[in-house]
């Protein structure tokens, strides 16, 4: 991911200094799990650990273990070779009875679970920026949209408390990817534990946070679990896409009811000074897409051949960091622009006016029906009225108290009754309950 969708907590996840570490924290918790079991020298670990306490990567580490793997054609020969001029012949014990994917596999639970970690900050941040929001217009009333027509009145805070209750699900099923991906294998070759003791791999993922061992590894962990997490985040992305266009709607100018931030000093086109445009959202809408990619790449990933081929290697070094890094930044733009979103509801009832009520179709309907009026034949006398509102421009309601057959059913003070707000936000309080608790 490029520097200018890249916030730096993500980054340094995913950094080449910090793999590296990730790498020899899982060499020498394999390391100590040996020693324990009466495998390893005690001095020689003791050798590794002060050598190594509190070592971190820099770049010219970086480039030296680079400079080894032109060689080698192996990143983890490259970095092993390394380690060995650093830590001298103790290192030696290092990556005893172990395969490459046990380092590999294990860091890279490790980084996803630092990942999520962070995603899941981000994701807090939005949903406490939509529920403020939501609390603020619980009340404020527009008018509700079906296929881009106006349909019924609903309130700007049933609009947010939607999106709320849709980024809790997300949230819970990032979670549980999260958890799902966060396992190693320290079991070699082929997930036989032939060269190495179970109770090694059981040490170190206990020592490195991990929810454990993959039950039944091949040479890897098993990519599905990779697939879930993958999957999540696209349909974090998919209800970022979601929202983000509503916003990009409710900003065009002939709705003007919501609209992003448009700071001091800001310009919204090279050419056109007046411009306002919703580039934080179209900008999320492109993420989206990114995202929902990487998840079908890591579907992909999932079929194998045999006990391992390399053809998910490739895919992952892209979409490990790429993904996250897309998600994170995402979600706190579209923080921000939740929390500075502009809101007008004086437009917003402008527009809720705009057809004179003619959003009262339906209750006209069930009130006829209540008089005993046929439903189908009520229906026909509430919409030939509702067509000349369209087609003649005349009031909604005093229409319908000049049909005759309206008129046999219902008194001027029925209909009148028929035309209140208040109405339509009657459950608004048992709507809030139910998404954000008592």
């Amino acid at each position: 991911m490029i520097p200018r969708y890249t916030r730096p907590e993500m980054a340094a996840v995913w950094s080449p200094e910090r793999r590296y570490r990730i790498w020899l924290d899982v060499e020498l918790a394999a390391c100590e799990a040996m020693v324990r079991l009466g495998q390893v020298p005690p001095e020689d670990f003791g050798a590794l650990q002060q050598r190594f306490q509190g070592f971190q990567f820099g770049p010219a580490d970086v480039a030296r273990i680079e400079e080894i793997e032109k060689t080698v054609k192996h990143d983890v020969i490259a970095f092993l070779t390394y380690v060995e001029e650093l830590g001298g012949p103790a290192a030696r014990h290092l990556h005893k009875g172990m395969t490459s994917s046990d380092v590999l596999d294990t860091t890279l639970a490790v980084q996803l679970r630092e990942a999520t970690g962070l995603l899941l900050a981000g994701l807090d941040r939005v949903m406490a920026a939509v529920k403020r929001r939501a609390f603020e217009h619980k009340l404020t009333p527009m008018i509700g949209r079906s296929h881009g027509i106006h349909a019924e009145p609903i309130t700007f805070g049933l609009k947010l408390a939607g999106w709320y209750d849709a980024w809790g699900r997300r949230r819970e099923a990032l979670a549980r990817a999260g958890r799902t991906v966060a396992v190693g294998k320290i079991s070699g070759a082929v997930g036989t534990f032939a060269n190495v003791d179970p109770r090694v791999e059981g040490f170190v993922m206990e020592r490195l946070g991990l929810e454990g061992g993959e039950g039944a590894a091949t040479q890897v962990v098993n990519r599905d679990r990779h697939a879930e997490l993958f999957c999540a985040l696209a349909l974090c992305g998919g209800t970022l896409e979601q929202q983000a266009t509503e916003v990009r709607h409710l900003q065009r100018t002939e709705v003007r009811e919501a609209e992003e931030p448009f700071t001091a000093g800001q310009k919204g086109s090279s050419a056109m000074p007046h411009k306002r445009n919703p580039i934080l959202s179209e900008n999320l809408t492109g993420l989206a897409r990114l995202l929902r990619s990487y998840a079908l790449a890591a579907l992909e990933d999932v079929a194998l051949w045999h006990e391992r081929d390399i053809s998910h290697s490739s895919v992952e070094r892209v979409i490990g960091p790429d993904a996250t890094l897309a998600l994170d930044f995402a979600l706190h733009r579209f923080a921000g622009m939740i929390e500075n979103l502009r809101v007008y509801p004086e437009r917003m009832k402008e527009n809720l006016d705009l057809t004179g009520g003619l959003y009262e179709a339906q209750r006209v309907l069930l009130a006829l029906v209540g008089k005993g009026v046929a439903r189908q034949e009520g229906y026909v006398y509430v919409q030939r009225n509702a067509m000349k509102v369209w087609e003649d421009r005349i009031d909604f309601r005093s229409a319908l108290k000049k049909d005759p057959d309206v008129r046999r059913a219902l008194d001027e003070a029925e209909i009148d009754a028929c035309f209140a707000l208040d109405y339509h936000l009657q459950h608004v309080d048992t709507i809030f309950q139910r998404v954000f608790g008592r």
